[in-house]
């Protein structure tokens, strides 16, 4: 039973301080009628161990994932002890995070409140009501490290219904959240699996599958494939170290020609956000650094395969750490992009870097990189093949995030409808359930 001090003068909520209209057979009351609320003590640290002699002590909300409970530490003298069937609830630092208690006794820190229903409350509808108004709870919180009392919990405005009304709302959400849980698996299945599933496309690309059908359209054979290194096929260089220490360390300003860094080269694309320039007057003066055409850009120290394209469409110079892989009239960068990401471009690329702390390779390494080159109309048809199929795995994936996305929104949605009691559960015949507050009261 809740202690009676903590239960207002009237349990009731005066009507104009009631939230939003509900049947006419559930009435308003304060949380704190309807549960008993126990708050945490922390425990010195010499009273606790991790040898499991005791009872369990929860920290805090770092204890708290997907409804279950990480043990770390156990206390022989307990401090505040929440029993099972209690609802965890963390108030300090991070705020709602919450777990239907599944030990027999546990030992709660200042971090965590238990909520233990009445009688007259069904554990699992006073754990959705308190998933329905985490978001206020967080809202409440303040100072420096965020904390909620235990007035934010006791005073809420709770809709109380009969048991079995409870029971049926609970049913409903549950068998509602199945679907939208059965909904996210397959959702983030489709978000998991994309570098999977691009990592076949690449692959079937390289072995010559993607473009068979073509091959004997046009006479061609598998056979004719030419394995060249990269040096043989491009213009493969970098900015020397002294180089950039002399002509372009000095010159580095705010505003300008921008200078790409490692950091602007990732997986397939370049970040156009800089962060160094090149001033206008002395780009001219820096050939060798300047990006003139079209051309790959790979990092070769730090992270060894993030490889991307440079249009050429705006001036631009190499920065450190950055080298440029200049393509000849007889192959597309796009395929040679595509193979540099693929697995067997990626092995070339990485059995070639060096041992060191962080990563590094060669521009000599990367120019006897060996690639699979095919005609260059066969070329352009498995870059085109490419393109469509990442193109449509990458809706698939936006489609998939957006699922994700959505099903959080709608889970409040099924709360918020559940208790205005729009869910098409609530018997009227069914007796006030301000009678059944008074049995206990």
């Amino acid at each position: 039973m809740p202690k009676k001090k903590e239960i207002p003068a009237s349990p009731f909520v005066p009507e104009k301080e009631q939230p939003y209209p509900i049947p006419e057979n559930w009435c308003w009351v304060r949380f704190s009628s309807v549960i008993e609320l126990i708050s945490g003590r922390d425990a010195a640290v010499t009273d606790c161990n991790s040898k499991g002699i005791g009872i369990p002590y929860i920290l805090g909300a770092s204890n708290i994932a997907n409804n279950t409970f990480n043990i770390e530490r156990w206390i022989e003298t307990p401090q505040a002890v929440s029993n099972k069937g209690d609802i965890l609830l963390s108030v300090k630092g991070t705020i709602g995070k919450l777990y239907i208690q599944k030990e027999d006794k546990v030992n709660i820190s200042r971090q965590i409140m238990a909520i233990r229903p009445t009688e007259i409350l069904n554990k699992k509808f006073a754990y959705l009501f308190l998933l329905l108004v985490c978001d206020e709870l967080r809202e409440a919180g303040n100072g420096l490290i965020p904390g909620i009392s235990r007035a934010d919990i006791l005073d809420k405005a709770f809709p109380l219904m009969s048991l079995p009304e409870q029971q049926r709302i609970v049913a409903r959400i549950e068998s509602l959240f199945a679907k939208l849980d059965e909904a996210k698996e397959k959702a983030q299945a489709v978000v998991d699996g994309f570098e999977l599933r691009k990592s076949a496309i690449l692959h079937k690309a390289f072995t010559g599958e993607l473009t068979e059908r073509w091959r004997k359209e046009h006479g061609v054979e598998l056979k004719d494939w030419k394995e060249k290194e990269i040096g043989k096929i491009a213009f493969v260089t970098k900015l020397a170290g002294f180089e950039y220490t002399k002509n372009i360390a000095p010159n580095i300003a705010e505003s300008g020609i921008p200078l790409f860094k490692g950091k602007n080269v990732q997986k397939g694309n370049v970040v156009l956000e800089f962060e160094s320039y090149i001033p206008e007057n002395v780009s001219d003066e820096l050939p060798r650094s300047q990006l003139r055409r079209k051309c790959l850009l790979t990092p070769y120290v730090g992270t060894i395969g993030n490889i991307a394209i440079f249009d050429g469409s705006f001036k631009a110079h190499l920065g450190s750490n950055v080298g440029k892989i200049e393509i000849n009239s007889d192959t597309f960068e796009e395929y040679v992009l595509y193979y540099l990401r693929s697995d067997f471009g990626y092995r070339e690329l990485t059995k070639q870097k060096k041992a060191t702390a962080q990563e590094s390779i060669s521009i000599q390494a990367i120019r006897e990189v060996i690639v699979k080159i095919p005609t260059l109309f066969e070329q352009q048809e498995i870059v085109h093949i490419v393109d469509s199929l990442l193109d449509k795995e990458r809706q698939a994936q936006s489609a998939a995030e957006a699922v994700l996305a959505q099903i959080d929104a709608m889970k409040k949605a099924i709360l918020a409808r559940a208790f205005r009691g729009e869910l098409g559960t609530n018997h009227p015949a069914e007796e006030w359930s301000g009678a059944l507050l008074k049995t206990i009261l």
